[in-house]
């Protein structure tokens, strides 16, 4: 159980800590509108993260009676594509840190909590990087010990609970706080830190 709820919070804020469009369109909305309209649009992000971690975990159920026979393959390859992720996500920091907020415009009609609550959950559905981000981790830990229907699910809710605690911090850090995410050294950094998280959690799922 404490695996599982360790995993899912490092999980979730690997996926959430990177401050791109949609953190710029939070920002960007809490400053324009109101903090309920902010938070509710936090929300619809973590709620995404949420959903595709339960995802991930039903896939890897079904799964993981074909995979026992590749379990060695199969963990390395996840390891790979979690690398993949954290290198592709450091260098695309780098080489676009001079180009903050070009999600700025994207915020028109999000100017009540139901619209941007809906309007965020659809847009962080439409990331296909997030689904393979989960289902790597999850089929990469399937090929060591399994998990029970308790952990899989307090998984699940970890990295809801992890997601939703920094998209709320960012919605509710005031124009300050923006403006040291939403800059070129602030993308830099939190793109980093994530790319570290997601390095953590690959080395450990190799040496588990």
């Amino acid at each position: 159980m404490t695996e599982a709820l360790v995993a899912g919070l490092l999980a979730g804020y690997g996926v959430a800590v990177p401050v791109g469009a949609i953190a710029i369109l939070v920002l960007g909305l809490t400053a324009r509108t109101s903090i309920r309209v902010g938070a509710a649009a936090a929300l619809g992000v973590a709620t995404a993260d949420g959903l595709y971690a339960a995802v991930a975990v039903l896939g890897g159920a079904a799964l993981s009676g074909l995979i026992e026979s590749v379990a060695g393959p199969l963990r390395v390859i996840a390891v790979a594509v979690l690398l993949l992720i954290a290198v592709t996500g450091a260098v695309g920091a780098i080489r676009h840190r001079h180009d903050p907020g070009r999600a700025a415009r994207t915020d028109r009609g999000l100017d009540t909590p139901a619209r941007a609550y809906a309007g965020l959950l659809a847009l962080t559905l439409l990331n296909p990087m997030t689904i393979l981000y989960f289902a790597a981790l999850v089929l990469g830990r399937r090929t060591g010990a399994a998990w029970p229907a308790t952990a899989e699910v307090l998984f699940v809710l970890a990295v809801f609970a992890a997601s939703a605690s920094w998209q709320l911090l960012v919605a509710t850090g005031g124009s300050l706080l923006g403006r040291m995410l939403s800059g070129p050294r602030g993308r830099l950094v939190t793109a980093l830190a994530s790319s570290a998280l997601i390095t953590a959690l690959a080395v450990g799922m190799l040496l588990s």
